[in-house]
């Protein structure tokens, strides 16, 4: 009886080890595929909140469909060109390691004086004088490219990528998506805050444009934007360039194979003559000061009639050159200028607002006097 009693003992003993042993396992197990989910989550998402030193490296798909693994933590990058250089400088100045362009002169008194002694490492696009050797000793976190996507981009960032050892981002950004450029850009950054203030005043002045423009419905002005010494260069219809000036006037440059450049179209005088248009645009260096004394101009019905300006510039032009988010000035001014009677808004405290949040200026009377001083009807 005892010796029974003795192995029922044991055999109770048995099982509940055995049990033991298997609830360990089943745990681990469960640890383990918990612990492998976290981990690709972590790897495909950056964390939620801004300037967390514990974010992770992850994996960013970027607008291209490149799947990029770049830091957690960004602290430092630089701009592909000078569209990037404009959208990023709004949100992160303090980033930058080095310019995609160099400051002109009109950006003096707006820009603060630190940003001018950053390195000039050049562009990936437009003059394509990027210097690569200089850019990767400069040793940044991140290379960004914002716009239009080439047809070729993904090779040229991979190309950049594997040259710099730095990796190399694309968020694409229009005149209309601007807002959802600024989140993305503030999430990859940690900057998710800034980023929502940019967003919304974009979201804001290109909502009420849209509204505007809707009003006018089909009493859009005739109109072409004017580039060039000689003021022989337009900005094609349907071009990406044109974005702004499509958007808001009936644009007369229709032709065959519009130019996706800053420099626009070549025409000549005869052409100009045929679009005969009611509002000329002209670009900041262009012919505006003389244009009404020449005998090729005067008979323009927008020149015989007044009806002519010249685009704000500082740092950058306010139609685009490129065509960057300060083209969002160009959406505060010019329907103003346009169509008064639709609308009601303060253009010179937006102005100074806009100033104030993407520059970081507080834009004085004067300022604001000079860089207006051809924007609108005499």
């Amino acid at each position: 009886m005892k010796a029974r009693l003795i192995a029922l003992l044991l055999a109770l003993v048995m099982m509940l080890s055995m049990a033991g042993c298997g609830n360990t396992e089943n745990n681990a197990e469960n640890t383990a595929e918990n612990n492998a989910e976290n981990t690709t989550s972590a790897a495909q998402t950056p964390a939620a909140s801004s300037g967390d030193a514990s974010r992770e490296d992850y994996i960013f798909t970027d607008d291209s469909g490149r799947e990029v693994e770049v830091p957690g933590e960004i602290t430092s990058f630089v701009p592909s060109g000078p569209l990037a250089q404009i959208v990023l400088f709004a949100l992160a100045p303090e980033m930058f390691v080095g310019l995609a362009t160099e400051w002109n002169s009109s950006a003096e008194g707006i820009i603060a004086d630190e940003y001018f002694g950053l390195p000039y490492f050049g562009q990936l696009y437009g003059s394509a004088d990027l210097n690569v050797e200089e850019l990767a000793l400069a040793d940044p976190q991140l290379i960004i490219d914002i716009g239009e996507a080439k047809s070729s981009i993904i090779e040229d960032l991979d190309t950049l990528q594997t040259q710099t050892n730095i990796p190399t981002v694309f968020v694409s950004a229009t005149l209309e998506t601007m807002p959802e450029t600024y989140r993305k850009l503030g999430a990859l950054l940690g900057k998710e805050e800034k980023a929502e203030i940019l967003a919304q005043f974009c979201e804001n002045v290109y909502d009420r444009t849209l509204s505007i423009m809707e009003e006018v419905g089909d009493n859009k002005v005739n109109a072409l934007y004017v580039i060039g010494e000689d003021g022989l260069n337009v900005l094609a219809n349907g071009s990406y360039h044109a974005e702004l000036i499509d958007l808001l006037t009936n644009n007369l440059a229709v032709v065959s194979d519009p130019v996706s450049k800053g420099t626009g179209n070549a025409v000549d005088m005869e052409q100009i003559s045929l679009w005969n248009p009611d509002f000329v645009i002209f670009a900041p260096g262009s012919i505006y000061s003389s244009v009404a004394e020449m005998d090729t101009w005067s008979e323009i019905t927008a020149i015989a009639n007044n009806n002519y300006i010249e685009v704000p510039e500082g740092p950058h032009n306010w139609m685009g050159s490129p065509p960057s988010v300060q083209r969002y000035l160009g959406l505060i001014w010019l329907p103003a200028t346009l169509y008064p009677d639709y609308c009601d808004y303060d253009v010179k405290a937006e102005i100074v607002e806009y100033y104030e949040l993407f520059y970081g200026c507080e834009l004085t009377d004067a300022q604001y006097d000079a860089l207006t001083a051809n924007a609108f009807l005499k």
